[in-house]
């Protein structure tokens, strides 16, 4: 049932990210609060993508962070931590109080690397 969720939650996400791309591709030229709004929408589309995919990754078993912050507490606290760890990596903060382990590394690695190419592509479409 896990790996069904999972299906589903990358279905829903690349959806999203499929009609953001499709609806917001003629913008360009100056700054515009849709422009704005569309960034930030999109940085929220993928943060909450990729909690999802760590919470539910950390519910079929898989070790995701060092101290087992995905595995321990009610599920709120656990969708929580991984909220707050996505949201970290997406912006490449990386504080230094959560650090991914196993395959929660590489996943980590793709969504860091999305955030930051994330406002080359904002400064891109702004300037171009």
């Amino acid at each position: 049932m896990p790996l069904v969720t999972l299906v589903v939650v990358m279905g829903v996400v690349s959806t999203s990210l499929y009609t953001f791309t499709r609806y917001y591709h003629d913008m360009r030229g100056s700054f515009s609060r849709e422009l704005f709004t569309a960034f930030v929408a999109l940085y929220v589309i993928l943060m909450l993508g990729f909690a999802l995919v760590y919470f539910i990754l950390a519910e079929m078993g898989y070790g995701l962070l060092q101290g087992e912050l995905l595995q321990i507490g009610n599920a709120l606290e656990r969708f929580y931590h991984a909220i707050y760890f996505s949201g970290v990596t997406l912006m490449t903060i990386g504080y230094g109080d959560i650090t991914p382990v196993g395959i929660g590394r590489a996943i980590a690695l793709v969504e860091a690397f999305i955030g930051f190419l994330l406002p080359a592509a904002f400064l891109y479409k702004l300037f171009r």
